[in-house]
Parts: C-alpha cells; sequence; structure tokens
C-alpha cells in the first residue's frame, strides 16, 4: 500500500520508529522531493486518521514497525493517498492485504450489503470479520454509518 510506504520512509531514513513532526516533513519534501510541505503534512493527518502514525507533542510515532516495509527505488507516491480514504477503502485495503482477489471482496461485500440491509461501511466490516481479518479500529466508523443512515 503506497500510504503505508510513504509514511514508512521518513523512519527508514532515520532508522528510528519516532521523529519530530518538522522532521518527517523535511524527509518527504526536501530529502525525497515527494511533496510539498504542505501536503507533508496532510499527510500525516491521513496517517493519524488510519492509525499508521499518533502525535506525541511534536513527535510523530510509526504505529508499525518500518523494517515490515519496503521502499523500492523507483517508489514514488500518488498524491491521491492525501485524501482520506473511507471506512469501506480501508477494509478493502485489509481484505487485499490478506490475499483476497479485489473483484471478490467487493462483490461479497456488496452481497452482504443487500442481505443485510445495512450500510457499505457496515457490510464491509462484518465481512471482514467474517474472513478472520481484525478491522475493530473501523468498526466505530461502520457503526456510526448505520446510526447515522437511520433519519
Amino acid at each position: 500500500m503506497s500510504l503505508r510506504v510513504a509514511v514508512a520512509a521518513p523512519f527508514v531514513q532515520n532508522g528510528t520508529d519516532r521523529l519530530r513532526e518538522n522532521e518527517f516533513v523535511v524527509a518527504l519534501s526536501l530529502d525525497r522531493d515527494w511533496f510539498s510541505p504542505d501536503q507533508a503534512t496532510r499527510l500525516i493527518d491521513v496517517a493519524t486518521g488510519e492509525d499508521l502514525l499518533s502525535r506525541d507533542g511534536t513527535d510523530l510515532e510509526l504505529s508499525f514497525d518500518p523494517a515490515t516495509v519496503t521502499i523500492p527505488d523507483d517508489f514514488v507516491p500518488d498524491e491521491d493517498i492525501l485524501a482520506e480514504r473511507s471506512a469501506f477503502e480501508r477494509v478493502l485495503d485489509a481484505l487485499v492485504a490478506e490475499g483476497m482477489e479485489k473483484h471478490e471482496a467487493v462483490g461479497a461485500i456488496n452481497t452482504l450489503q443487500q442481505e443485510l440491509d445495512v450500510t457499505i461501511e457496515a457490510a464491509a466490516v462484518v465481512y471482514a470479520r467474517r474472513e478472520g481479518i481484525d478491522v475493530s479500529d473501523l468498526a466505530p466508523v461502520a457503526r456510526n454509518a448505520l446510526v447515522g443512515s437511520e433519519d
């Protein structure tokens, strides 16, 4: 996943799982020339929203082992990673990361959504759980979508 790779790159570069926010921004904007400083700051917001990073004052801490990420030499992240992804997209990414074909997962989630008559987010979370994939961090998002859809 390119978001995970982009977020990990400054930590891998510095050999740590903790960086000051300005070091993270400099690594992505000046060292790698992947983003502008504003875009690198936006990436922090997206990554914290997806629990890839956590903030501790002015420090950022990576929530996964940077050694688990390989950064290809020719890697350049797409700017679309700066957009926050829906719970459905995040669950779908988790399913694909576990080896499921994307089109099969989408079809199964759509079928489940129709059967249960729930939002796509709720169906995605239920489906992932049935497949044994931990998406507990997204369950509140799916629940809120259900509560919000009752209007």
